[in-house]
Parts: C-alpha cells; sequence; structure tokens
C-alpha cells in the first residue's frame, strides 16, 4: 500500500529557504555599512598589554611568517579584505577559532586593538 506524501519535506525546505533568506539579508545588511560605521571604537577599553600578550603568547608572528615568509608582516592588510575595525576583528576571531586558541571575547578584542594599533589604523 502506497501512502500519501506529506508536506513535511515540503515544509522543512520552506524553513530552510526562510532561514537562508534571513542570513543572507543580515549578512547584506551588515557588509553593506559604510566601513567608519565599524569604526575603531569597537577597541575602546581594550587591554592592550593583555593583545601583546596573547600575541607573543600563541605566537602569532611565527605562524604569519610561516604563512607569508618574511617578518610576516605581509599579512596585514591584504588587498580589500580588511577595510574596517569590525572585519579586522573578524579575522582575529577567524584565527581563533581555526587555531583553536581559545581566546575569550575580550582577548580577540584586545589582539585586534593592538593590529589595529600597530598595522591598520581604523579610526
Amino acid at each position: 500500500m502506497q501512502s500519501r506524501p506529506t508536506t513535511l519535506p515540503l515544509m522543512s525546505r520552506q524553513l530552510r529557504c526562510t532561514a537562508s533568506a534571513l542570513l543572507l539579508g543580515g549578512l547584506l545588511a551588515f557588509f553593506s555599512q559604510p566601513a567608519n560605521a565599524q569604526g575603531a571604537d569597537i577597541f575602546k577599553g581594550a587591554d592592550l598589554a593583555l593583545g601583546e600578550k596573547m600575541i607573543a603568547e600563541h605566537k602569532c608572528v611565527a605562524c604569519h611568517v610561516s604563512k607569508v615568509g618574511g617578518d610576516g608582516s605581509a599579512i596585514y592588510k591584504p588587498k580589500g579584505k580588511i577595510n574596517s575595525a569590525g572585519l579586522l576583528r573578524g579575522m582575529v576571531e577567524m584565527c581563533n577559532t581555526t587555531m583553536n586558541l581559545g581566546l575569550f571575547p575580550e582577548e580577540v578584542s584586545a589582539v585586534a586593538a593592538v593590529l589595529n594599533r600597530d598595522h591598520y589604523k581604523f579610526k
């Protein structure tokens, strides 16, 4: 005996499409903001000494040297990739996640603040 098709797979597909549309809309809204909308004020109050300590402790420079050679500084300011303070913090969070560093959010912000001070200089 054949059973009638249910609408559950259709509903599931609709929910997936809705969730995807919401995510895409949020990403578009985030990335369409002007770069100064995510200014360096996100680093206000960041502990620069902690950021410097985290960079040294997790051997960030050695990792960057292994990726780009030289003194590792060529990894900063890749053409068109990081053009706001928010994207800089996001890149540090990506390193934290992919390298499984276990940094807390305030440590990620501290590292990003040091990088902004030394390399990016977002206002």
